[in-house]
């Protein structure tokens, strides 16, 4: 069920619920009236749940089996990266390139005690 079909039955929904509010002015017909929303609310979540149950049930497989396609790749590039502490914080250039710059050997530093950090 896609989403307009849930909007369009909630609408509906609001839409049979409001006269019988406008009807009756005492607390019992607006609780009436917030209950069927919220009967007709659970309806529409135990649809949508049962509609998605079969692919959430997949999912996992179907991840596993992404990783599984990707770990090659991923072994080959964290031993090309190595330790992330060699390399500075990303830099967003004016263009919208993202960099991440490898330290020099000369630029590996502690800060002094006291010393801000920039995170």
């Amino acid at each position: 069920m896609g989403m307009r079909p849930i909007a369009i039955t909630l609408a509906a929904l609001a839409l049979s619920a409001a006269p019988a509010m406008a009807q009756e002015t005492d607390g019992k017909s607006v609780d009436e009236g917030f209950s069927l929303l919220e009967e007709g609310a659970k309806i529409i979540m135990r649809s949508m749940i049962d509609e998605m149950e079969p692919a959430l049930k997949d999912l996992p497989f179907e991840f596993g089996q992404v990783i599984g396609e990707m770990e090659p790749m991923l072994r080959e590039l964290s031993a090309m990266i190595g330790d992330i502490g060699n390399y500075h914080a990303p830099e967003m250039m004016p263009n919208g390139d993202i960099i991440i710059r490898r330290k020099l050997p000369g630029e590996e530093r502690t800060p002094d005690p006291g010393e801000e950090i920039e995170i």
